[in-house]
């Protein structure tokens, strides 16, 4: 019965991503079409501009996530989908203005109809909205949430897990907690259906997926640093003998020239497009405090070299102590909170990027303080300057201004080892994305809930916190 459900959930995925996809696809030429009739009728003009559209819009829904029901919530299905569209649209209707400049149409080039590309856009995203919510309303429509386990080391370790979990409730219900040296922790594990193992000890969490894959459990476990080098490896064969093989990663001389011509171009462009948002910027600081607008810190780069990242102040002169930003912290100005939030105090960071101090993609420079407490709680925190620091990189889009160390730490050598110029443009698109989630990308620290291993069927059974409310967004 279950494995007919599966079944018929990838058939109904698949039949809502093709519903979808059409629908977007007949909207834009539809429209279109009625001031250019030619998209109606078999050429090559036709079969071109439709190609674009497309290959092109399966390629940004691929970079920015696609259509993920059942796997994320709707808003950022929304989010998604939305921005693959928006770019697809714009592209195809740039194409379509290039091919009516003809004897027959437009002598000149003209941007034709941007009111029409307006009413289409708008049209589409109405469309993703229905189809990301209704498509999860239907996905989970199928099949109840399914029963977790949670087994972990300590009380602040379950702090850290089971509010992540909560907030899929559709997806997981968290019936049992257990630590994973207790006697009954094989019998959790066989009344459910999915385990989720964070912080256990290396040798007990290997012995515990054994046993996961040998009774066809789903399994989620937190990457320690054997897990980031076993995805940077390949198997082999050493005549009969199965092995893994993990080789010394560094960019190749091909990689760093592509890497720093496209750092030049990022940052020149960058620099045009968004000198009247600093210019604002700058007055809006000036007029705020009357003090300086702009901000040096001493940063990491590769392999220990300190350099001044430069930043639009944030904070108040008299209190910029040099320590994380916590929660309501009342060092930020008013103007900093707006900046803060939209992560524009970052953008004169282009500016070190242009001298060569950081690179467009790669892991965020730390605070001289954050690396030295960081290495001494976790030594592994300094391979990550074996890459230049970056403007933007996968802890940035994936994580949170408070994600721990260790998450942001794993994110940041995931991006190392699996290295490639493909990925450094695919992570500059998806940065777009951050500023959709502000509001969650730009948390603050504050305190980590504990749990109660005695007490977690208690804790299970009462109301959902706002935090940990699962609403469909």
């Amino acid at each position: 019965m279950h494995t007919m459900i599966k079944k018929l959930k990838r058939t109904v995925v698949f039949v809502l991503k093709l519903a979808l996809f059409a629908s977007l696809f007949g909207i834009f030429f539809g429209i279109f079409g009625i001031k250019n009739p030619w998209l109606f009728n078999l050429s090559r003009t036709t079969g071109v501009t439709m190609v674009t559209f497309v290959v092109l819009g399966i390629a940004l829904m691929s970079v920015y996530g696609g259509y993920s029901i059942g796997t994320q919530k709707s808003k950022p299905i929304v989010h998604s989908m939305a921005l693959a569209t928006i770019m697809t649209d714009l592209v195809t209707h740039l194409q379509l203005s290039i091919m009516n400049t003809s004897e027959k149409n437009n002598d000149h080039f003209v941007y034709e109809t941007p009111h029409l590309l307006l009413l289409v856009m708008v049209l589409q995203i109405l469309v993703i909205v229905f189809f990301a919510y209704f498509g999860n309303y239907v996905y989970f429509s199928l099949e109840p949430p399914e029963k977790c386990c949670v087994i972990s080391s300590s009380r602040q370790s379950l702090g850290n897990i089971i509010p992540k979990v909560r907030r899929f409730k559709k997806q997981y219900e968290i019936d049992e907690i257990i630590r994973y040296d207790d006697p009954k922790v094989l019998d959790v594990v066989q009344r459910s259906n999915t385990v989720f193992l964070y912080d256990v000890p290396i040798k007990e969490r290997n012995d515990l997926i054994s046993f996961c894959y040998q009774t066809q459990k789903n399994i989620y476990y937190n990457f320690e640093t054997i897990d980031v080098v076993s995805q940077g490896a390949k198997y082999v064969t050493l005549d009969d003998k199965s092995m893994v093989m993990y080789t010394a990663k560094d960019l190749t001389m091909e990689q760093r020239i592509v890497k720093r011509l496209t750092d030049l171009a990022v940052s020149i462009v960058g620099l045009l497009l968004t000198s009247p948002v600093m210019l604002g910027c700058a007055i809006a600081i000036k007029l705020d405090d009357g003090g300086k607008v702009f901000y040096k810190q001493k940063r990491l780069t590769k392999y220990g070299r300190v350099f001044e990242v430069y930043k639009f102040r944030t904070m108040k002169e008299a209190n910029s102590i040099n320590k994380s930003v916590t929660e309501n912290d009342d060092r930020i100005t008013r103007v900093g909170k707006v900046l803060r939030k939209f992560r524009i105090d970052e953008l004169p960071q282009l500016l070190n990027i242009l001298k060569g101090d950081m690179t467009v993609v790669g892991p965020r420079p730390e605070m001289l303080e954050n690396v030295e407490k960081y290495t001494e709680e976790l030594p592994e925190f300094s391979y990550r300057l074996r890459m230049k620091a970056g403007l933007t990189g996968l802890a940035q889009i994936s994580g949170k201004y408070n994600t721990s160390p260790k998450d942001k730490l794993v994110m940041d050598l995931m991006y190392i080892e699996n290295y490639s110029i493909w990925q450094d443009f695919k992570l500059i698109f998806q940065t777009v994305t951050v500023f959709l989630k502000a509001s969650e990308s730009t948390e603050a620290f504050g305190k980590n809930e504990l749990y109660d291993f005695d007490n977690d069927r208690e804790r299970d059974r009462r109301p959902a916190s706002k935090e940990e409310d699962n609403g469909d967004k």
